[in-house]
């Protein structure tokens, strides 16, 4: 049964972190139930900021909770749910252990996407352990053709469906994103020949990454998996030296599926 109470008022300390709330979403979502420390602990926040996460959710009617203190999908959540197609059952669950993994093997920010049109969507992300690192950025969406992820997931897609998604050309409002559709689909024979996507600055000035395809058991291409870094120690080298254990990590989620 929702809590009235905390329909009438919002939370005394509202979450401006938009990423973790949306982390919480997505795991509500394929959980169907969460708890305090659930959230804490996979968001590496303390009990308070998970509470006060779960509380602005409630607030927004994403969430509801019941009288075990156990919070569930909401009447907005539910909503969303019937609307619109869902990524593949658990795709967070099952890839965020080997995010973590990969992550800490070569010390760099991983991240998990997928495509929504021609944008690329981060799902979830671990940072790495280094001071200098790059953020993860879940729930921000990017255009696919401008990151690792989005050019891996891109690279899957038959010929029509590619030409399909950019009918008016490719946008140019990035300097060192490929200039038009077919120096895209140049980029994209590399990417399939080599099995891995780069990102040279193209989505941010001083990033380099590197991404690669997951594929479900059926062989469907369902998402992509990426491995962030500051380009001041990144090299061109250093990425294709990364992409041995980001494509294993990527069999890895895909076997699971």
């Amino acid at each position: 049964m929702e809590n009235s109470a905390a329909r009438a008022v919002g939370p005394s300390y509202p979450v401006s972190a938009a990423g973790n709330a949306l982390r919480v979403v997505r795991l509500l979502h394929e959980l169907d139930e969460l708890r305090v420390m659930d959230v804490a602990d996979r968001l590496g926040v303390a009990r308070s900021t998970a509470h006060r996460i779960l509380a602005m959710l409630v607030f927004e009617g994403f969430a509801v909770q019941d009288r075990h203190k156990v919070y569930r999908p909401g009447q907005a959540l539910q909503a969303i749910r019937g609307s619109q197609a869902a990524p593949p059952p658990d795709l967070i669950t099952i890839a965020h252990p080997h995010l973590q993994r990969l992550a800490e093997a070569v010390r760099e920010t991983t991240h998990l996407m997928v495509l929504e049109g021609n944008g690329s969507r981060f799902l979830d992300g671990v940072e790495g352990p280094q001071a200098l690192r790059v953020s993860f950025r879940t729930g921000t969406l990017l255009p696919a053709h401008v990151t690792s992820g989005g050019k891996a997931l891109l690279a899957a897609l038959p010929a029509d469906r590619l030409r399909a998604l950019y009918p008016n050309g490719l946008p140019e409002d990035q300097a060192k994103a490929p200039k038009d559709f077919e120096s895209l689909m140049n980029e994209l024979v590399s990417v399939r020949r080599h099995g891995y996507a780069l990102n040279l600055q193209e989505s941010e000035r001083g990033v380099h990454a590197v991404g690669a395809c997951v594929r479900d058991r059926a062989d469907a291409a369902v998402a992509a998996v990426v491995v962030a870094a500051p380009s001041v120690r990144c090299t061109r080298a250093r990425l294709a030296e990364l992409s041995e254990p980001l494509l294993a990590t990527a069999r890895d989620i895909g076997q699971g599926l």
